[in-house]
């Protein structure tokens, strides 16, 4: 154990409860700190259910191609704890993280707090101490009372995909998601509003209405649409022709829209270059990822394995519609899920693209969801693996080479890629 995950353990300890919406705790922690959320490059604020972290990383693989200088706040990681923190432009070391979460923690002098309110404050120190151009932070959960929302200017908000998630903290409709979600517009602050359902658009809309918010609507005030060497977007400062993400998924352009459109609202002198330099170089682990290490070694010669961290109803529908490009070999999953999550219905959009479907949980796996919970959710169509190795030997190596997805768990996808980095 490194000594930012003992700091963490401690945490844990002192501070049991991991969320809790409001931000009077941080505000108050933050005023002992100097208040170094007021003292952060402009910002852009990123909300939404599915989606957050490719659109953040648009938005800093776009900023980077002009040669600017990004900080970037996101969650959850994936291997390493420091993958959270991006301080200039390199992930935050364990020295200083490590000094920076002791500085937090003796600040708060043992004030009731959550672990993920201290790390936020912890972001903001190091933020604060290193010049940059551009802060791009991620909302851990809804939007309203998150830690990221005591930033009352930013210099543009962003909202992707909503779709029912996190129903037991933020409402059990899609209105009341959104309307967590549109927490995050501020007066007068341009809002990029990707792809919604409609009962989801009329509340952000109407916050946004109510605030004197500029609203950047996909569908209205700008568009993607693929072309035959890319994608094409428009809004009202005119037209970009753009090679496809270098992130795959049709979902992604939707993403890259919102990216492009908070940027420009914030960033408006941003050379149409950096656009077309952003989508080649754009990367986010776990997100439609394709595999060559230990895992895709058990395959056969031919096959492909990818891997993917979706978990919710919304990425299900998001993964099927995917796999429609996806027809011209066999596809099987390997699904493993965290507890609380809506496994029937992230399944049952995938299931009829799917040759077969296994059910797996790893040792390791945070909150792993038994699996016979899995087979359960999935009618009875899921096997049992029960872990990834098992699951990819078991497979039907008949007829031609087929293609495997492993998905439902960002916990999961951590562990896939431990296990990749290990190999």
């Amino acid at each position: 154990m490194s000594r930012v995950e003992g700091i963490l353990e401690r945490l844990h300890g002192l501070f049991p409860r991991l969320i809790d919406l409001s931000l009077d705790r941080l505000l108050a922690l933050l005023g002992r700190l100097g208040d170094p959320h007021l003292r952060l490059p402009p910002v852009i604020q990123v909300a939404g259910t599915n989606g957050k972290g490719s659109t953040c990383a648009f938005v800093r693989a776009i900023a980077e191609a002009a040669d600017l200088s990004v900080h970037v706040y996101t969650s959850p990681h994936l291997i390493r704890f420091n993958e959270r923190i991006r301080v200039a432009g390199k992930l935050v070391d364990d020295a200083t993280l490590e000094a920076t979460l002791e500085h937090v923690i003796a600040a708060n002098a043992d004030a009731p707090i959550t672990i993920f309110e201290v790390i936020t404050a912890a972001a903001f120190e190091l933020f604060a101490r290193t010049p940059a151009d551009l802060c791009v932070l991620e909302v851990g959960l809804g939007g309203r009372g998150d830690a990221t929302n005591v930033i009352a200017h930013p210099a543009a908000c962003a909202i992707t995909a909503i779709s029912l998630d996190h129903r037991e903290m933020l409402g059990d409709t899609l209105a009341a998601i959104a309307a967590e979600k549109a927490g995050i517009i501020k007066p007068g602050v341009p809002v990029a509003i990707g792809a919604q359902p409609d009962e989801a658009a009329a509340v952000l809309l109407e916050t946004a209405l109510r605030l004197g918010a500029p609203v950047r609507l996909r569908g209205h005030d700008w568009e993607v649409r693929p072309t035959l060497r890319g994608f094409r977007y428009t809004d009202a400062m005119g037209a970009l022709a753009l090679p496809m993400p270098a992130l795959p998924g049709p979902f992604q352009l939707d993403n890259a829209g919102i990216a492009i459109a908070a940027l420009r609202a914030a960033m408006p002198a941003m050379p149409d270059d950096a656009f077309v330099d952003g989508m080649r170089s754009v990367a986010w682990p776990a997100r439609l990822q394709r595999l060559s290490g230990a895992y895709a070694a058990m395959l056969p010669p031919g096959w492909e394995l990818w891997l993917d961290g979706g978990h919710n109803p919304g990425a299900g529908e998001a993964l099927a519609e995917h796999f429609r490009s996806w027809t011209d070999r066999p596809l099987h999953l390997v699904v493993g899920m965290k507890r609380a999550k809506d496994s029937a219905a992230f399944l049952r959009p995938m299931l009829p693209y799917a040759t077969t479907v296994w059910a797996v949980a790893e040792p390791e796996q945070y909150l792993a969801l038994p699996v016979a919970d899995i087979v359960a959710a999935s009618g009875g169509v899921a096997r049992p693996g029960p872990r990834i190795a098992d699951a990819l030997q078991k497979l039907p190596r008949d007829g031609k080479p087929a293609r495997v997805l492993i998905c439902g768990s960002l916990y999961l996808a951590g562990e896939v890629l431990k296990a990749e980095a290990a190999a």
